[in-house]
């Protein structure tokens, strides 16, 4: 580990010097450790690889970019996984926290219902009637007649936020009563 980073400093020194061969040989060198990296960085956030590469070319763009930076008497590695581990989170914060599942490991499961999901219109009239106002048309909006935000929005004369947050509080409160049902 230490004879790499003494590598790869002696690389970004004579690089930073005009050395365009060793700029080349320092980024193929750095390369699949940075991928090996980010992959790693992806699994532990529970993310899929897929981007494994972006993340790296993002890596590789702002080395280039901000080599000018990085101070010749100090050792690159840190200097690099620094941004390394900046660029990985800059990444998952782009993607947000989602979870991935293949849906055909559930494709039976989606295609046919249980008999006991089935529930009345009647049923959910009682359930909605125990709401606000607000909530109940909201839902009944969006939840039953699978009309969009923006189209309910317009048409109970809410803010296309008022409508997200009535949602909300409205399935929070059926789920609440729902519970201790």
């Amino acid at each position: 580990m230490r004879e790499r980073d003494q590598e790869w400093t002696a690389l970004m020194r004579a690089a930073n010097a005009g050395d365009t061969a060793a700029y080349r040989r320092l980024l193929e060198a750095v390369a699949p450790v940075l991928r090996a990296a980010a992959r790693r960085g992806l699994v532990r956030a529970g993310q899929p690889v897929d981007q494994s590469e972006d993340i790296v070319q993002d890596i590789l763009l702002a080395v280039h970019l901000k080599r000018h930076t990085w101070n010749p008497e100090a050792a690159f590695a840190p200097w690099l996984f620094a941004i390394a581990r900046n660029k990985l989170i800059d990444a998952l914060r782009r993607r947000g926290r989602r979870v991935f599942v293949d849906i055909d490991d559930f494709a039976e499961s989606i295609a046919t219902p249980p008999a006991e999901d089935h529930v009345s219109a009647q049923e959910v009239a009682m359930h909605l009637s125990g709401l606000s106002p607000r909530q109940r048309d909201v839902l009944q909006a969006i939840a039953v007649e699978g009309v969009s935000i923006k189209d309910t929005a317009a048409r109970l004369s809410m803010k296309e936020g008022a409508v997200r947050v009535a949602l909300h509080r409205g399935l929070a409160s059926l789920a609440a009563k729902l519970r201790k049902d």
